[in-house]
Parts: C-alpha cells; sequence; structure tokens
C-alpha cells in the first residue's frame, strides 16, 4: 500500500484511514453525513492525491490522444478541460480521464489510481510517433476544494480571477505564494469548485493555507466516504463499478462523449453498436420501499425475474432515500419504470429516474 504525501497530517486530523486504490486513504474524518452536507452547502477539502497525471507533449501529441481517447481532442483550446475515456479492443472501457490542454502539443492526462500502470500501459502501445510521455503522478498532489464556498476561498489566495472561470476551465498561475499550481474547475461532486494540482514539496503549505482562508466558512476535511455519495447524487460512474473493461461505454450512457467524426480503438464496433441500438442501459433509481440498495444487490422486474444489478447504491443524504445505478435491459430503461431490489430475499420497490438524482 502506497500513501498520499500528506498521509501524516490525515492521520494527525484523526481520519479513518481504508485501503483504496492501491494507497492507504481517509474514507471520513467525523461522519460521512456532516462532511457530505459541508460540501452540498459550504465547502470541504478532499485529498486525491491517489489520481494519476500524465504528461503528454510533442508535434504527435495530439493524434496520439485522439487514437486512444473517444472523444474529440481537437476542439480543446487552451486552458479547456474534457472528460473522455479510452475503449479497449473488445467492446469495453480502460479508464475514463480528463485530458487538459496547456498548450498545442502539451497535454495532460488526469487517471483513476488503481489504473495509473494500466492507462501507461495502454497508452504506451500506441505510442508508435515519438510522443514525450512523462508520469508526473508520484511528484504530484491533487486536493478538491468542493462546494458553494470554494471560490471566495480560494480566491483569498491568488490573483487569477476565479469566479469568471467557466466549468471544465483550468488556469495556471500563483496559489498561497506557490508558483504553477494548476487550479481547474472540475470536481466529482457536482457541488462546484475546484481541483488543485501542486508538487509534493508545497503540498503542505498549500494545504494549510487553504484552510486558513476557508476558516470563516468553516471548511472541513472530507473523506472518500462523502465523495462516493456526492458523486452518486450527481449520477457519475465510478470506475470499477458502473464502467470497467467488459462495460460497454454505449450502455453505460458515454455516447456523449464518443465522437465517431474521427478513427479511435474499437470505434467500428462501438459504431456499429450505436447503430443497431444498445441491449441494456445504465440507469438511475430512487427506492419507493425503504431501503438501502448496495452494490451487487439483484434488480428485479415484477415478476421476480433477474434484471440486472445494482453498479453503486446508496442513501442520498440530500433526498434522505435510497438511489442507486444499474444496468437494465433497454425496455425497462424509461423513467418511470417500476423495478425491483432484492434486499434479504425481500422485493423493494423502486423507480428508474432521469439522472442526475440531485439537480442544481
Amino acid at each position: 500500500m502506497k500513501n498520499v504525501p500528506l498521509h501524516h497530517v490525515h492521520v494527525q486530523l484523526g481520519a479513518k484511514i481504508v485501503p483504496f486504490a492501491g494507497f492507504e486513504m481517509p474514507v471520513r474524518y467525523s461522519s460521512d453525513l456532516e462532511e457530505h452536507h459541508t460540501v452540498r452547502n459550504n465547502v470541504g477539502v478532499f485529498d486525491v492525491s491517489h489520481m494519476g497525471e500524465f504528461s503528454v507533449k510533442g508535434p504527435k501529441a495530439l493524434d496520439l490522444i485522439q487514437r486512444v481517447s473517444a472523444n474529440d481532442a481537437s476542439v480543446l483550446y487552451d486552458g479547456k478541460v474534457q472528460y473522455s475515456y479510452l475503449p479497449n479492443e473488445t467492446g469495453g472501457v480502460v479508464d475514463d480521464l480528463l485530458v487538459y490542454k496547456i498548450a498545442d502539443g502539451d497535454y495532460m492526462l488526469v487517471v483513476n489510481a488503481s489504473n495509473i500502470e494500466k492507462d501507461w500501459n495502454w497508452i504506451q502501445q500506441y505510442n508508435t510517433e515519438g510522443v514525450e510521455m512523462q508520469d508526473l503522478s508520484a511528484d504530484t498532489c491533487l486536493f478538491a476544494v468542493q462546494g458553494p464556498n470554494a471560490t471566495a476561498t480560494l480566491q483569498k489566495l491568488t490573483d487569477l480571477d476565479l469566479g469568471s472561470m467557466e466549468y471544465y476551465t483550468f488556469k495556471i498561475g500563483t496559489l498561497a505564494g506557490v508558483e504553477d499550481v494548476v487550479i481547474s474547475a472540475t470536481g466529482y461532486t457536482g457541488a462546484g469548485g475546484f481541483e488543485v494540482y501542486v508538487k509534493n514539496e508545497n503540498a503542505e503549505h498549500v494545504w494549510n493555507a487553504i484552510f486558513e482562508a476557508g476558516a470563516e466558512f468553516d471548511i472541513k476535511p472530507v473523506g472518500l466516504g462523502a465523495r462516493d455519495t456526492l458523486r452518486l447524487e450527481k449520477g457519475f460512474c465510478l470506475y470499477g463499478n458502473d464502467i470497467d473493461d467488459t462495460t460497454s461505454p454505449l450502455e453505460a450512457g458515454l455516447g456523449w462523449v464518443t465522437k465517431f467524426t474521427k478513427e479511435f480503438t474499437n470505434s467500428p464496433a462501438l459504431k456499429q453498436q450505436k447503430e443497431a441500438g444498445v441491449q441494456k442501459k445504465l440507469i438511475g433509481f430512487e427506492m419507493i420501499d425503504r431501503g438501502i440498495p448496495r452494490g451487487h444487490y439483484e434488480l428485479c422486474d415484477a415478476e421476480g425475474n433477474v434484471i440486472g444489478e445494482v453498479t453503486s447504491g446508496t442513501q442520498s443524504p440530500t433526498l434522505q432515500k435510497g438511489i442507486g445505478l444499474g444496468y437494465v435491459p433497454t425496455v425497462l430503461s424509461k423513467p418511470d419504470t417500476e423495478i425491483f431490489v432484492k434486499v434479504r430475499d425481500r422485493q423493494l420497490k423502486a423507480r428508474v429516474i432521469k439522472l442526475p438524482f440531485v439537480k442544481g
């Protein structure tokens, strides 16, 4: 198990530490519920330094990204971020990722912690044109400052105009006196805010400065437990749960980032699947009967036939009801369709809803 560079800080803060994606990670500091509401209504900070960052540079950098990713990175401009995924050759997903365009021929890819080595090797096998790739993961800390008061907190620490930044853009500048910090208007919570990339040697200074700046808002550290309930309320996929090497990106609802205007890994097969129509779909559902859906619980129809399984599920702190994601046959994927979740041999009633669960 690896430790993130600020592991000692999280231990001092009394975090419960658990193994996650090969790292010892803080899952909570106080309670999942308190931390969830802190982010939805105020401001909280996640240390997500376990995530991976690759630098991709050179005249053929864009060609390589276009080859391995499904979205169209040619539309990116300097300072723009794009959500995408790496298709495999058998109809599944190697990983989902973010593509940052720093300048022409200069990109940063942000990948999931559990897939750093896998993604690196996958991209490298297509790197036949000598694109310069560098794995920055071990030297980079990433803090997600999320919530309605994130802008007011971070603005105290930088001359960059954060309030005018559009969703999925980034700037590189000085934060808390540290130069070359990437401040990105992205996040995995749907609560607004920023993700801050900083070199390891400056991480503790920046972390402390953020908490000092957010003291008036009662800023709190937040763990992976609340990160999961926050992302699920917004219907965001989690790699390894809702998408993986065997799941179709089109069935997972990633058609919006699948651009057939170019050739990419497995694009002919995916295009064929799109034209034929998918047989099942990833849907969001909320519980009608009282109960909490958990991963791998069976989903059934009214006759009790198994139609799929829960891929992610929880009790929503905002809605105060059970919510989940899962794959069901396309004919049962329309909003308001009644389905059932099998919980300890009981069939609990649920209904399909249009994502996200929590709007706004």
